[in-house]
């Protein structure tokens, strides 16, 4: 009656606790039901059930679909809600009320519901799920596989890859290390549900012109689904190798574009523009002469695409790269293109390659491993596999053993690939340029005995070496989910074992292991090359290919000086560094804004009080009222409309040294004069004679009557807390001379600041002489200020705008009109 679906099961003890909201979720498919509950009578309508365990309650939740794979559907799911309880009972009642309450049609059937869900749960509570999967990103479907298998041993595999995890495993177990493998894991996509259907269809027995016609040629052209510029430029780096005359990509079509443009890749030395359609249509009508398409388009989206794709007769082959597409959708695409006569490689692969001719997208890796592979000439071998990680690997052990590669397809890990090894075995067959046949399999699906019957029944003649990975699976107690959705064993003909010796008794080349595989084939290839069937041709050495730049700069191979340098931040790493110091450690050691600033801007930790000095500079020329220039230029622009950004600007742009902007002037002032010897008198006297402004000194408002409290605040600071202030105590000499003129040329705000800060960089230890002289030229005082003051004149322009005032246009009245009197 039901069938797990997404997972594999192991006895285990049963659990002391119930299972935890972290533990996996059970997913299962009650085939037939759905129709019973308002789904429709279609034999291929289910009603899916999963059962999580949450924090207090274990909720179910039913969809109709006849996709088994759960995933954002469960948002669109009916949900029940019980207590999480051992209690099977108490459960049992609630779902029955529960089902009561959803829909009339399913009250006749809420026995048999509530008695299923409980079976499940009890069945929850006995076991423990041996196979786990998070999906990592629901855009592509990739996702991270765990499989347990051994609680208790010590050894645990990640590979990247569903084929290369399979061969880990069963290395290990080769190896005698069964009993402490602890499981594998795989980052790749998303497996797709089990089914207890057929894997696969009748034997084909015969040969036709489409099963036996070459997919891919030196002039094969392409069309690429999706903004995958890696992919292209791999593509084309590929195609130059080769010696073709022309880019295999003709065009890209991305529907998310805004509209048709070009982008620009290498094609050898020089740089060509590939067009990007948004329709799918328009690109087939600019290129009637592509007959592949490659489609990157992600699960969601690669079912719509490819039937539209389908649509276009000039299509001949299709390459679906996605995992996770739905099984009942692959079904229907395999019956689509049968109709249409077009093959589809995939879903779930890397794709394939003809060496001298085409690749499909990332097929056969970066370009240094296609000239290691010599993936540039064609061969003699030809091969087909399940993994496409594992293609890779095939590509360099035919390369080292034979000749070369004649052609290599990875027909993808599903359960219902679109295309059978018996479909491309076919083609190799009525190649008068494959001399022998390598074929890779794994475990779970019959598909290996489709091949088995060919060479049986004289369909398949030429030597052919196989070999079946999963080998490990007969090692453990219970059924093993590996990373691919279709490397499963349901029965015992499905297991890796079982169909190497099929293979081996049918008349097939079959190792005694993965790592012998290499060997079988250059032993077979030798024969042939003796017997005459294989003549290896002259090895031509492939055309020089610039290497890509980025690739080039990571292997350390060239050097180049950057465009910029900075040392005082870091985003690269996992976490941002202000001048070499975490970004969490600021806040740990709670630096505040004033630390931050002497990181960014002094790169060093400067001590507390001076930290708190920087924080006091801001906060006291934060804002002077909207009188001043600055001020009153960032109003009038907010009340004219403009945006915060322009009218920040506008105020900003006032500052000099007539407004905010003395304090790098007042510094360079009174620090030459200091440092030249000059008296207070003599200073004074010096910038009379000279017709200059001493900076620093004197206020339109501010006089010793109503003296600035700003000033008042920042000198007993710093006489209270930096080391020492000669700087400071000349500027008060000078404001003694300078208030007898008039009693307003104080020292003002600017050039206390200006000075308190000379006095900090000299004498606080932590600059030398040449720095904080260096300091004040790059105008690092100024921008105290203008830190500062950006702070007042935004919060003037959020005024502004809350107190919703219009344009200004300044009084007639407060203008005076002095126009010359000219003689007319």
């Amino acid at each position: 009656m039901t069938a797990i679906v997404g997972m594999a099961m192991g006895k285990r003890d049963v659990p002391t606790e119930l299972p935890s909201k972290e533990a996996t979720t059970a997913s299962f498919l009650l085939p037939g039901l759905a129709g019973k509950f308002g789904g429709g009578n279609s034999p291929t309508t289910s009603l899916g059930v999963t059962t999580t365990p949450e924090s207090s309650s274990i909720v179910s939740r039913f969809y109709k679909t006849t996709w088994a794979i759960i995933g954002g559907l469960q948002t669109r799911a009916e949900q029940w809600r019980s207590k999480l309880t051992r209690d099977t009972d108490l459960v049992a009642k609630c779902i029955q009320t529960r089902a009561v309450q959803w829909r009339s049609k399913m009250t006749r059937d809420k026995d048999l519901v509530s008695k299923f869900i409980c079976a499940l749960y009890k069945q929850y509570l006995a076991v423990h799920f041996t196979y786990m999967e998070i999906n990592m990103d629901a855009k592509t479907g990739a996702s991270l596989k765990l499989t347990i298998l051994n609680a208790s041993g010590r050894i645990w595999t990640m590979v990247a890859g569903g084929g290369a995890s399979v061969v880990y495993s069963d290395t290990n177990c080769a190896l005698g290390d069964s009993s402490e493998v602890v499981g594998s894991s795989e980052l790749a996509g998303k497996p797709g549900a089990g089914d207890d259907s057929p894997t696969s269809s009748p034997v084909v027995t015969t040969t036709t012109e489409s099963s036996t016609a070459s997919l891919f040629s030196k002039t094969t052209r392409a069309i690429i689904w999706g903004l995958q510029t890696k992919a292209v430029q791999g593509m084309m780096d590929f195609d130059y190798v080769c010696g073709r005359e022309q880019p295999s990509v003709a065009c890209m079509v991305y529907p998310m574009s805004p509209g048709d443009s070009k982008q620009n890749f290498y094609w050898g030395h020089k740089e060509v523009l590939v067009p990007i359609y948004k329709s799918m249509a328009d690109a087939m009508a600019a290129f009637p002469d592509v007959d592949v398409l490659i489609s990157f388009a992600s699960l969601r989206s690669a079912y719509d695409s490819t039937l539209e794709c389908l649509e276009f007769k000039q299509i001949r082959t299709i390459a679906i790269i996605a995992e996770g597409i739905p099984e009942n959708y692959t079904r229907k695409l395999i019956k689509e293109a049968d109709k249409k006569n077009v093959t589809i490689i995939g879903p779930a692969t890397v794709g394939g390659v003809k060496p001298g001719c085409f690749r499909i997208g990332n097929t056969g890796g970066m370009l240094d491993n296609i000239l290691h592979s010599k993936l540039y000439r064609p061969g003699n071998v030809a091969y087909v596999s399940r993994s496409g990680g594992m293609s890779n690997e095939l590509n360099n052990m035919i390369s080292q053993t034979t000749n070369g590669v004649y052609e290599g397809v990875a027909i993808g890990g599903d359960r219902y690939p679109c295309s059978t090894f018996m479909d491309h075995l076919l083609r190799y067959q009525a190649s008068h340029e494959v001399g022998m046949l390598v074929l890779l399999g794994e475990v779970g699906g019959t598909e290996e005995y489709q091949v088995c019957e060919a060479i049986k029944s004289g369909v398949l003649t030429k030597p052919i070496v196989a070999w079946c990975i999963g080998a490990c699976a007969d090692m453990f107690p219970t059924d093993v989910q590996f990373g691919h959705a279709g490397a499963s064993a349901g029965a015992s003909e499905e297991t890796a074992s079982a169909k190497n010796k099929a293979l081996a008794e049918a008349g097939a080349e079959v190792p005694t292991s993965f790592d012998e595989l290499g060997e079988k084939i250059g032993e077979v290839y030798r024969k042939l090359v003796i017997a005459g069937t294989i003549v290896p041709k002259a090895e031509l050495p492939p055309p020089p290919v610039p290497m890509d730049y980025n690739w080039a700069r990571e292997l350390g191979l060239i050097r180049k000086p950057a465009s910029f340098m900075t040392s005082i931040c870091d985003e690269r790493g996992q976490e941002l560094l202000y001048a070499g110091i975490p970004i969490t450690e600021v806040f740990k050691q709670d630096l505040g804004i004033g630390g931050v600033l002497s990181l960014l801007w002094f790169q060093r930790r400067l001590p507390p009080y001076a930290c708190k000095f920087l924080e006091m500079c801001l906060m006291i020329t934060a804002d002077h009222g909207p009188a001043v220039s600055g001020a009153h230029n960032t109003i009038v622009c907010a009340r004219a409309g403009k945006d915060l950004v322009s009218s920040l600007v506008s105020g900003l742009l006032t500052i000099g040294d007539r407004f905010g902007g003395a304090l790098d002037g007042a510094a360079a002032q009174f620090t030459e004069a200091f440092d030249s010897g000059l008296i207070a008198n003599d200073f004074v006297n010096k910038a009379k004679k000279e017709g200059v402004l001493i900076m620093g000194i004197g206020h339109r408002v501010k006089s010793l009557n109503n003296p600035d409290m700003r000033v008042v605040v920042i000198s007993e600071y710093a006489k209270e807390h930096f080391p020492c202030t000669p700087l400071l105590d000349y500027a008060r000499e000078v404001e003694q001379i300078t208030t007898k003129k008039k009693p307003n040329l104080i020292l003002n705000v600017d050039g206390c600041i200006a000075l308190c800060f000379v006095d900090l960089l000299r004498h606080s230890g932590f600059f030398t002489k040449d720095e904080a002289e260096n300091i004040i030229k790059t105008g690092s005082l100024n921008g105290l200020f203008v830190l500062g003051r950006s702070i007042g004149f935004i919060g003037h322009f959020l005024d502004q705008k809350r107190l919703k005032q219009g344009l200004y246009r300044h009084p007639w009245d407060d203008i005076s009109y002095v126009l010359p009197e000219i003689n007319q």
